[in-house]
């Protein structure tokens, strides 16, 4: 397998780490402010970094080796989706993200999802375009923002602090707001570019 694309399998293997790590305190009965609940909350946001940063050396490797391919164009944003999608479960079953929202989104990526395999059968690689590369920037902003929530939650410093919990949770389903917005917006473009491919194949 090529370098570049070890780096994007990376974030395939990590998203359900993540999410067994997220939920892990619950299943093990953890009470919130306990130790281990702490270190394994605090644990996903480096490890959720170390996912995301493979997102960069897989695009480096592939430009520095001469590895662009049209699979590599199609399993990067997989990849990510794959991920990304991962981590709002975490988020919607835990109450940080809105249901409607998550919703909104999981349309969003199968139907672009669905646009990429048309694509591909006529032979067109659909590579990821700048306003679904913003939107990814906003997905990772997110998660980032609501696994801090979490581990505010779960090692009891919100508790401690008297932080209000409300309003972080508010901010946050703003920034999931901003990524359905943005996400729809990609979506439209990308069907203004390739929208002709569906247009033939249904013909």
């Amino acid at each position: 397998m090529k370098v570049s694309n070890k780096f994007t399998l990376a974030r395939i293997f990590a998203a359900p780490l993540l999410f067994i790590l997220y939920f892990l305190p619950k299943w093990l009965g953890l009470s919130d402010g306990s130790q281990a609940a702490s270190f394994l909350s605090a644990l996903l946001i480096p490890l959720l970094a170390a996912a995301e940063i493979t997102d960069f050396f897989d695009g480096f490797y592939a430009r520095a080796k001469g590895e662009v391919s049209d699979f590599g164009k199609m399993f990067d944003p997989f990849a990510d989706v794959f991920l990304h999608l991962s981590m709002f479960t975490c988020f919607v079953f835990s109450g940080l993200m809105h249901p409607a929202l998550y919703v909104l989104i999981l349309y969003r990526e199968f139907s672009q999802n669905f646009l990429r395999m048309v694509a591909a059968k006529s032979g067109t690689a659909i590579a990821a375009r700048k306003g679904g590369k913003v939107k990814t920037v906003f997905y990772v902003a997110s998660c980032f923002l609501a696994l801090i929530q979490n581990f505010f939650l779960r090692s009891g410093l919100a508790a401690f602090l008297g932080t209000d919990m409300a309003a972080f949770n508010l901010a946050g389903n703003i920034f999931f707001g901003v990524c359905v917005f943005l996400s729809y917006a990609s979506f439209i473009d990308y069907l203004k570019n390739f929208g002709g491919v569906l247009k033939s194949a249904a013909e």
